[in-house]
């Protein structure tokens, strides 16, 4: 048996937990009769089941618990990559009602980059994904202003000098195409603020177009329409948790 089927949860935390209601609110519906388990009504707020094993129902509708959900969204420009903002839309805004509660993206996206986010209430996964330590390799495909060559590939590989003094780890710099506009696939192992925008600035050229293509061993799913979003697959989620080095 493994650890997700081993927790037991109180039936008023799993309720607030899929959004029915605050604390106090669930313990009001559960003390009405509205919550059976396994068939049975249940009134008491603290009665402790395992939802991964027991069937609850509210209001005869089935509850689909789960600990951990985990989310692959397609981010377009223009979203800001934060779970709330006065001013702008966010990637938590592009999601259904009933799939954001507790959920946040994994790291961030610039605002105009689009592409692979990560979105999910798994907090552990999270920060080992996003620790420098990890070094997890994240793919960007990008479209450049100039002629990307060789000794760019090579100054990439080496480590680049950042605007603020900071030397990169080294990166993996594919060329698809040069010339006036250039078409490049960069894979760097950490997130400074603007990064690959910075190491082209470096190499005086600009980055006209950024996506996120992968992160880890999870590629962004090509039938996936910008601002669209899919639960992750069994297999993909463990993908994620080996390049994260925190496979249960």
């Amino acid at each position: 048996m493994n650890e997700m089927t081993m927790k037991k949860y109180r039936v008023d935390k799993i309720l607030a937990s899929l959004g029915i209601g605050s604390r106090k609110e669930v313990k009001k519906y559960i003390r009405d009769g509205w919550l059976t388990v396994d068939g049975i009504i249940i009134q008491d707020p603290g009665f402790i089941v395992n939802p991964a094993v027991s069937e609850l129902y509210f209001q005869n509708q089935k509850l689909d618990y789960q600990q951990f959900r985990y989310y692959m969204l397609n981010k377009p420009s223009g979203v800001i990559s934060a779970t709330e903002d006065r001013y702008d839309q966010t990637v938590i805004d592009l999601l259904d009602l009933e799939d954001r509660l507790n959920i946040f993206p994994v790291g961030r996206l610039d605002k105009d980059t689009e592409g692979l986010l990560i979105l999910t209430n798994d907090g552990k996964l999270a920060h080992n994904l996003l620790s420098p330590k990890k070094k997890v390799p994240k793919t960007y495909y990008a479209k450049i202003q100039g002629r990307v060559n060789e000794e760019d590939g090579e100054a990439f590989q080496a480590g680049i000098i950042l605007d603020d003094g900071y030397k990169t780890l080294p990166a993996e710099l594919t060329i698809l195409s040069s010339g006036e506009v250039s078409e490049i696939e960069l894979t760097i192992y950490e997130g400074k603020f603007h990064q690959v925008k910075r190491m082209f600035i470096s190499r005086n050229k600009e980055v006209l177009y950024l996506k996120r293509i992968s992160m880890g061993e999870l590629r962004l799913d090509l039938d996936l329409a910008l601002g669209s979003y899919r639960p992750l697959t069994n297999e993909e989620i463990q993908k994620l948790k080996q390049s994260a080095g925190n496979l249960e």
